[in-house]
């Protein structure tokens, strides 16, 4: 068989092993394996981190085919241009990407985030590109938001800015960016164990030279220990301290001093002056504290990257909740022959087997079997639900119990899991206020700061009239001052509290969610589905026969099994709540139906209906008289010449409304109650819950004047809702909560989701917002405290270099495990 592959002439030579596969240029012998692509199915060498995205980029996109049609190599650095035009691909491959007919938008996964320093890089360089209309990088989960005028820019302009400052980015993948991220983990482990152990050897051959008396300390000892002090640091400087001198260089490349630059201003000159007394023989050497501060830098950086990974755990595994692929039965009912396809590619009314164990690809119905389902990503409950034929199934629910078959009702991009992973996107595309506030301050920081160092060096220089005293106390102004901490203050908090909110089934999808709930004056509530279920409920089951009521109540849930209607919904909800979450075991024949009237079907060989009073009175007689309570629907249930049972259904308070209306009053909020049902009604659920403003028979336009009212007298509204007439006043509010089986219209328009349904929520959701601005607020305090002390301490010379880099570590540290305690806080107060 001939080879159809096509040739490629010039550049062919130069593929050898030895050569990138993308740009043709000598691979490093020292390339690590994180620069070599999967293309075509084999592993292809690239000659930096920048061909590398690139390649990986154009095979993520389904691309490959530019590598077997090419006719060169893509263009290098030193041509005209740092990335190839073949990736303009980008904006047509996808078309996720496409907001409008100028505007694209993407998800980057960002390799090389050390710090807060490193997002305040990209988003400032990205700022500063051409088309770039906003730019935001999530320090949490890693990812960066891009949106950009397709006229203007493209995606090769986003990646070569991002590879000139020394960082690459792809596509996002949740396994490759989970993997990156352990790579990036090890690396640092590593950097960290370096620098500890240059640092403890370092200190065994300064240690006599701090412990000799004047004189007692032979020369030719003090210069062979200071030899073999400059010997022990070399490891650290130049392998641990890497992230320090990436950092500095790419935000001197990029015009804008990052935090890192002071960092390695600070380890330069201190080392560099060591090395120059060492070979002059005389002077002070700082190996001791130069290796003490990469280490104890380090340490902080490491800990903040464990913060981050924390903060960001929870929605990590709503990433990865989404299975790749589903188990199809295409022939179905014909035969039941399974075939394994993408989840991605399953059609609306596609029959799926869903094994035990598994996450369900997409929304869809049970059509056969029964499972219990493990929602705990979902709603944040852990206890399994039972489902069988005819529930719905949540895409991205798992498969706690028996094989199941189900019926996909909308696509995997679509569900209920998907749309949860959108709502997530969103909540890191942007920054509160306060947020912005500190990275401003920390960008003016840096610059500030580096004035000051030459200021402070200057002085003493000019007052001793040697650098013998200036240098050291210069050296400590750099390494004292400790800008991270601003940055580090809020991001760090934020993520810790929408970490655990996440956990409690709660949702933040918006930047200033916390922020402003915190702030709020007023809360407004709607009724139907909010302060109610929404839906209704067995209140109670009055006796009118014979038979038990919990008898009658099995009788009629199986009669009522395969139904969709909301009462009989409600009729089997409570036989299965009697029955400790166990599906209703009885089973009724003969089934006919009475539109709009009732069920008539036999169980046990009996003859029974179910429905309104005067379908059941056709085979029970008259009915025996019996109170009816006061906006409750009745359901009646008779059998052969006997009635049996009156079931009274209502839309009742949720169990926790009371309790929530009660949290905000005395947190002197003022409570509101605006409902589109009628004013009668809502006045009744506002009497009973103690609210003292209640408003009802407001149609959605209504609503928003109400609330845009109630805004321009100066009220900071807090809004929770649910259903699509809701979505107008949640996205008017200051802030919003919508309701976890609401309209899917509502939570978009949400600042955050309740997925666990519990109205208490929004209360768990204030007291956690109080407590994260307590700890923004402390952790702000902290670092701007540390550094108007730490500074001038340095400045005058009460801090030497190594005190000065403990410093700088702890208050980093002080910042991080402060807002870690976020995390683990239950519903008691501060």
């Amino acid at each position: 068989m001939l080879d159809t592959a096509p040739v490629i002439s010039a550049p062919a030579a130069a593929a050898a092993p030895a050569a990138c596969f993308h740009c043709g240029l000598p691979v490093p012998a020292s390339a690590p394996p994180a620069w070599t692509v999967r293309i075509d199915g084999a592993d292809h060498a690239m000659c930096c981190p920048g061909c590398a995205a690139v390649a990986q980029a154009i095979v993520d996109l389904g691309q490959q085919s530019y590598y077997r049609d090419r006719s060169a190599f893509a263009a290098t650095a030193q041509g005209a241009q740092l990335l190839p035009p073949e990736l303009q691909l980008y904006d047509n491959a996808d078309p996720r990407f496409a907001l409008d007919e100028d505007s694209r938008e993407t998800t980057l996964a960002v390799d090389g985030i050390r710090c807060a320093a490193c997002v305040w890089l990209i988003e400032s360089r990205l700022a500063r590109l051409p088309g770039v209309a906003s730019a935001q990088l999530n320090v949490a989960t890693e990812r960066l938001y891009v949106r950009w005028r397709s006229d203007e820019c493209g995606p090769a302009d986003i990646l070569g800015a991002l590879h000139a400052i020394g960082y690459s980015a792809y596509p996002y993948d949740a396994g490759r960016h989970g993997e990156g991220q352990r790579k990036s983990a090890r690396t640092l482990g590593r950097q960290l164990f370096v620098a500890g152990l240059s640092m403890m050897q370092v200190m065994m051959y300064v240690a006599p030279a701090y412990l000799a008396e004047d004189g007692t300390l032979d020369d030719n000892m003090a210069s062979l220990m200071r030899w073999a002090s400059l010997l022990l640091t070399l490891p650290a400087i130049c392998y641990s301290a890497q992230p320090f001198w990436r950092g500095a260089w790419a935000g001197l490349k990029a015009r804008s001093p990052g935090m890192d630059l002071p960092v390695a201003l600070g380890i330069a000159a201190a080392f560099g002056a060591s090395v120059l007394a060492t070979v002059r023989g005389r002077g002070e050497v700082w190996f001791d504290s130069v290796t003490m501060f990469i280490f104890l830098l380090l340490c902080s950086r490491y800990l903040e990257l464990r913060a981050r990974r924390k903060a960001g755990a929870a929605l990590e595994r709503l990433q990865h909740a989404l299975p790749a692929s589903a188990t199809l039965l295409a022939d179905y009912p014909a035969t039941r022959e399974p075939s394994l396809v993408n989840a991605a590619a399953l059609a609306v009314d596609d029959v799926i087997l869903i094994k035990p164990g598994e996450a369900v690809a997409a929304d869809c119905v049970i059509v056969d079997g029964a499972t219990t389902l493990d929602l705990s990503l979902l709603s944040g409950e852990s206890a399994p639900v039972a489902r069988g034929v005819g529930d719905a199934l949540p895409g991205g629910a798992l498969n706690a119990g028996a094989p199941v078959l189900a019926r996909v009702t909308r696509r995997a991009q679509d569900s209920t899991m998907s749309n949860l992973v959108k709502l997530i996107d969103r909540a890191g595309r942007d920054k509160p206020r306060i947020a912005l506030w500190a990275d401003k301050v920390a960008a003016w920081f840096v610059a500030g700061l580096l004035l000051f160092a030459v200021a402070a060096f200057a002085f003493w220089y000019q007052l001793d009239g040697d650098a013998a005293r200036a240098w050291p106390i210069a050296i400590a102004v750099l390494v004292v001052s400790c800008p991270c901490a601003l940055s580090l203050a809020t991001p760090t908090a934020l993520a810790a509290a929408t970490d655990r909110l996440l956990r409690q089934g709660v949702l933040v999808s918006g930047p200033q969610t916390l922020e402003t709930l915190h702030r709020a004056t007023h809360v407004v509530f709607d009724k139907t589905g909010t302060l109610t279920h929404g839906r209704p409920l067995l209140r109670e089951t009055v006796v009118l026969g014979a038979m038990r009521a919990d008898f009658c109540l099995q009788v009629a849930a199986a009669l009522d099994a395969g139904s969709a209607h909301p009462l009989a919904r409600a009729i089997v909800a409570a036989a299965m709540e009697a029955g400790g979450g166990a599906r209703v075991d009885w089973h009724a024949d003969a089934l006919t139906e009475a539109a709009g009237r009732g069920v008539e079907g036999s169980v046990h060989n009996r003859r029974y209906r179910l429905g309104n009073a005067a379908f059941v009175a056709g085979i029970s007689g008259s009915a025996p008289p019996h109170a009816v309570a006061d906006g409750a629907t009745p359901v009646y249930l008779g059998a052969d010449g006997q009635w049996l049972a009156c079931f009274q259904l209502r839309d009742g308070l949720r169990a926790d409304a009371q309790a929530t209306v009660d949290y905000f009053r005395q947190a002197g909020k003022t409570v509101v109650l605006l409902s589109g049902d009628h004013d009668v009604l809502a006045r009744r659920v506002g009497d009973q819950l103690g609210i003292g403003t209640t408003v009802g028979g407001y149609l959605p336009d209504e609503k928003l004047a109400f609330v845009r009212q109630l805004q321009m007298k100066g009220a900071v509204v807090a809004m929770v809702g649910d259903g699509i007439n809701d979505a107008a006043v949640l996205s008017a509010a200051d802030v919003s909560f919508a309701m976890g089986e609401g309209a899917a219209l509502a939570q978009a328009h949400a600042d955050a989701v309740l997925l666990c349904g519990r109205l208490g929520a929004v209360a768990d959701s204030a007291r956690v917002a109080r407590q994260t601005m307590i700890v923004i607020r402390q952790n702000l305090a902290w670092a701007s405290l540390y550094n108007l002390l730490a500074i001038p301490a340095a400045a005058v010379g009460l801090l030497n270099p190594w005190l000065s880099g403990v410093g700088m570590a702890a208050s980093s540290a002080v910042v991080v495990l402060n807002a870690l305690r976020l995390r683990g806080r239950g519903k008691k107060e501060m």
